[in-house]
């Protein structure tokens, strides 16, 4: 009876510590697949530029994006959101819907994907650190100190590449960094009050009437010369980077939070290097994955820093 009653307190336990990690696990795991999918971006993207003018793919990404969230939202019959939540919906459509696709696309005309992707590399440290401005918290100094730490380094390596000033991709790149952490950020807030794909979905539709009207403007004004690989740009960056990639990312960012679904993109920079090379035959300099790892060493201090 003793043995028995004794180990009753460690199985249940046990069972505890299993029930508790299996949605964590699940959001580990939407996350994942979520930086995976915005590896691909780059790519994708230099593939769409290879039909379409930037101004005509994304307008035309967003589109077709917001047609596919709209079926779903329609076919789940999901409500309007809450009034309270339309301003951050914005903030979100401004910042990945819009402003992020907009300014990597501008971007992407003058420097190549394997660049792009060590400047973007910056981006989970600075999601982090806004994350810590909307939330109130005060991150420690060996957080601002990594922080810091990354930032030159990147600076540093665009410094290098572009011969000693930064180049118009550069701070196209900077200002995306900018915009795609705030709306990471807020749509991470929103995760906690509606499921993470209908935060994506209502943001695109939002978007849907400016995108209608700016592919219409642009198409006739942007040379258009169909490939396959252009399609198959085209079509990933709607449905699978803008839609998936962010209804999958919202998802386990609500689940585990924004500073460790952050921390999971530390591998998306890397990841996109290795798509830049055997997509697209890049040849990466040097100072690329070096940049790269350094990066992310920078990155996972701030994440393993006490906020």
């Amino acid at each position: 009876m003793t043995a028995q009653n004794s180990a009753t307190p460690t199985s249940a336990i046990a069972v505890g510590s299993a029930t508790t990690a299996s949605p964590r696990a699940r959001g580990t795991l939407l996350a994942a697949l979520g930086v995976v999918s915005f590896s691909l971006t780059f790519p994708s993207t230099a593939w769409g530029l290879e039909s379409f003018g930037p101004w005509s793919l994304v307008a035309v990404r967003s589109t077709l994006a917001a047609l596919i969230a709209g079926a779903f939202l329609l076919a789940m019959r999901v409500p309007l959101p809450e009034r309270r939540h339309w301003a951050g919906l914005a903030v979100v459509a401004g910042g990945v819907v819009v402003g992020f696709p907009l300014l990597t696309t501008l971007a992407l005309q003058t420097s190549t994907t394997s660049h792009a992707a060590v400047v973007v590399g910056l981006l989970p440290l600075t999601t982090a650190t806004l994350a810590a401005i909307r939330t109130g918290r005060r991150p420690s100094r060996t957080f601002w100190i990594a922080a810091v730490s990354g930032a030159a380094v990147v600076i540093a390596f665009t410094l290098q590449q572009s011969g000693g000033a930064l180049s118009t991709g550069d701070l196209y790149l900077f200002g995306a960094l900018l915009v795609c952490a705030a709306g990471y950020t807020e749509g991470g807030r929103l995760a906690q009050h509606m499921p993470g794909w209908h935060v994506i979905g209502w943001a695109l539709i939002l978007c849907l009437p400016l995108m209608v009207a700016g592919s219409a403007v642009a198409l006739p004004f942007e040379p258009v010369s169909l490939s396959a690989h252009g399609i198959i740009g085209l079509v990933w960056v709607a449905a699978g980077s803008t839609f998936f990639g962010l209804y999958v990312w919202y998802r386990g960012m609500a689940a585990i939070g924004i500073p460790k679904a952050s921390q999971l993109q530390l591998a998306q920079p890397l990841l996109t290097l290795v798509w830049s090379v055997t997509l697209l035959g890049e040849s990466l300099s040097p100072a690329a994955p070096l940049a790269a790892g350094a990066v992310l060493v920078c990155i996972a201090v701030t994440q393993r820093a006490k906020s």
